[in-house]
């Protein structure tokens, strides 16, 4: 190619990535616009509930009070309506009484007279009007009921927005991606004792760059965390990239996201791939069971994905793995129908099954499950041009432990049909380590990550993750990142100081 048409050809390059930076953004515009609409109008429906609320505080204390203020308006009532009643009584039987006695003093008979006299002598004795309180009782005065509102009103004057709190920051240095956990640290720009909490949203993506407003997953959010700083741990890394942001919540609201970062997120990510399998294997993209039937409904799965065409083919493997593999795909998608259909790549005692990715370069880490009643299966790596009858182990283009439960137990590794054993327990789960440029392939326990056994080669051809299988079944975890402890394992010179770590064979 001349030079002007390479020179224009990185114009058009330039161009096009400007583009799809401009029409992100113009996305990002268009998505917050909505958002200031819709939290436009949630912001008031708050703010008419928080007022509700304070006039339905208001009325209630009203209530209340009236109810405070009619309960002693009963009551002085009721006591001064008891001395009203007595004193009247009082009132008339004295009037009653001093007519009496008027009466008398006009009585001539002597004898008349003194009974009366003594009559109206004993009655005086034992008249109400000379026992009565003459005093209220009950007191008119109601002032001790009300109540000031002046500095409440002062108050609801000078009432403001409650604060909002800033972004925060995260900072890139202080994240870390390992051992398949992602650790995001961030600070609060100033002082600011009034945070209650904080919400850390996360999503991957393929992107690398400023978050994209279109993407195939959503946001997820963790919630409530006090601290300034969350580890996500048990991640699963189908995906090249994770987006991460967060924001700071007080007791009312929450504030704006932080700036959002990408972190890249290095993962093993493979499957089974079906069309490589024996037979007599009954393989999904993460599990594979023998099969004594001989894998006719196997047949016809395959079958109905021939039918598909070889680019559905690849979106239903990937289904549930929507990132790009790193290292590169095999060439499954790209492979005829008729050779795809192919269930002859392995056959006779041969139960294999070959990963669907190959490996060309760097470290890769996948880890394996038995079911219990697995009577006999190996894992290991191996070049593509493994026979048709090649057994793992049994070449020298594939490397493996096997692990053998058929009446008695044997664990060894295996390699150019030379084996070592291992006088260890068979672990629940193993991890495979494959450095292929520093030409090393490592088991390990995954529980503990005690090292189990490493070859040393050198590769000549990229290698493929390689299972046998035999009455039972496996379980594959993929979308891994290479452990730390494996990592410092490596870098160290432990691979002399086990006995069991190293053995040197024929290729």
């Amino acid at each position: 190619m001349d030079p002007q048409r390479e020179a224009l050809q990185r114009i058009i390059t330039t161009l096009a990535n400007k583009d799809d930076e401009i029409q992100n953004f113009i996305e990002t515009l268009n998505h917050t616009l909505k958002n200031v609409q819709a939290n436009s109008i949630q912001v008031m429906v708050d703010l008419e509930e928080e007022f509700n609320t304070i006039q339905a505080t208001v009325d209630e204390m009203k209530e209340s009070m009236m109810n405070k203020i009619k309960q002693e308006q009963g009551y002085k009532t009721q006591e001064l309506q008891n001395q009203l009643t007595m004193c009247t009584n009082a009132l008339e039987s004295s009037e009653e009484l001093l007519d009496y006695a008027n009466r008398t003093l006009d009585t001539d008979d002597p004898e008349s007279f003194g009974k009366a006299a003594k009559q109206i002598k004993d009655r005086v004795t034992m008249a109400p009007a000379f026992r009565l309180c003459l005093k209220l009782k009950i007191s008119d005065n109601m002032t001790h009921l009300m109540v000031d509102f002046s500095q409440e009103k002062e108050m609801l004057k000078s009432l403001k927005f409650l604060p909002v709190p800033r972004a925060p920051e995260i900072d890139p240095a202080e994240c870390l991606v390992a051992d398949n956990c992602a650790t995001i640290s961030w600070r609060m720009p100033g002082e600011d004792d009034k945070i209650d909490h904080y919400i850390l949203e996360y999503r991957k993506t393929n992107f690398e760059g400023p978050p994209r407003i279109k993407e195939e997953r959503n946001w997820e959010a963790v919630d409530s965390i006090k601290k300034t700083e969350y580890m996500l741990s048990v991640l699963t890394f189908e995906s090249k990239y994770m987006n991460f942001r967060v924001r700071a919540c007080n007791k009312a609201v929450a504030g704006d996201y932080s700036e959002p970062i990408t972190l890249e997120t290095k993962g093993f990510n493979f499957a089974f791939d079906g069309t490589t399998s024996h037979q007599n294997l009954k393989v999904e993209d993460f599990s594979v069971e023998w099969d004594s039937s001989g894998g006719k409904g196997q047949e016809s799965k395959v079958k109905g994905k021939e039918n598909k065409g070889s680019g559905q083919v690849s979106l239903v493997k990937n289904k549930s793995r929507s990132g790009t593999p790193s290292p590169k795909r095999t060439s499954t998608t790209c492979r005829p129908a008729s050779a795809r259909s192919n269930r002859d790549r392995f056959t006779g005692e041969s139960y294999t099954v070959l990963g669907d990715s190959v490996i060309e370069s760097g470290q890769h880490y996948w880890e394996v499950n038995a079911q219990k009643d697995c009577k006999c299966y190996s894992m290991g790596v191996s070049y593509r041009n493994l026979g048709k009858f090649d057994q793992l182990g049994k070449t020298n283009t594939s490397w493996c432990i096997h692990i053998n439960n058929w009446l008695q137990t044997s664990f060894a590794a295996k390699h150019n049909n030379k084996a070592k054993t291992m006088d260890m327990p068979v672990p629940k789960k193993i991890g495979v380590y494959c450095d292929y440029d520093g030409g090393h392939i490592s088991f390990y326990n995954a529980d503990t990550k005690q090292l189990l056994h490493t070859f040393r080669t050198k590769f000549t051809q990229p290698v493929v993750p390689a299972f046998m299988v035999w009455c039972g079944g496996l379980t594959l975890h993929t979308g891994l990142q290479v452990p730390s402890s494996v990592k410092s394992f490596q870098k160290g010179d432990g691979l002399s100081g086990s006995a069991n770590s190293l053995i040197s064979l024929p290729q």
